[in-house]
């Protein structure tokens, strides 16, 4: 229904990594599972929206890792019309995270803020 009319659908990060929901509500993946699911969010465990797409990547067929990622990024940007970052293209922000995975587990190597190295 949210689809139908021009709402995206928004799921908290950490439901991701839980694997359900604190409160009893509807898992995040179940929604993954469904293709109805566009952002990922969190107002705790900041971590959570760095493991997250690993996580519905890795277990969900249907998202792949880049589109997972997009849930993070681009896509909440778009949502709220910040149209100046959640991509990776010419004249944008900038603000890049770099990861790598440690026996599954996502590690920050560096970041990015408007094009200029901060850790």
């Amino acid at each position: 229904a949210s689809h139908t009319h021009g709402m995206s659908v928004l799921m908290g990060a950490p439901n991701v990594v839980r694997g359900k929901s604190h409160s009893g509500n509807i898992a995040a993946r179940d929604l993954a599972e469904r293709g109805v699911l566009d952002v990922l969010s969190s107002d705790y465990v900041p971590l959570s929206l760095l493991y997250a797409p690993f996580i519905l990547a890795d277990e969900v067929e249907t998202i792949s890792l880049s589109k997972a990622i997009a849930m993070v990024t681009a896509t909440p940007a778009r949502t709220v019309s910040l149209n100046d970052r959640g991509r990776i293209d010419t004249g944008l922000r900038a603000d890049l995270v770099r990861v790598f995975r440690d026996e599954g587990v996502p590690v920050t190597r560096s970041v990015w803020r408007e094009g200029r190295r901060v850790a």
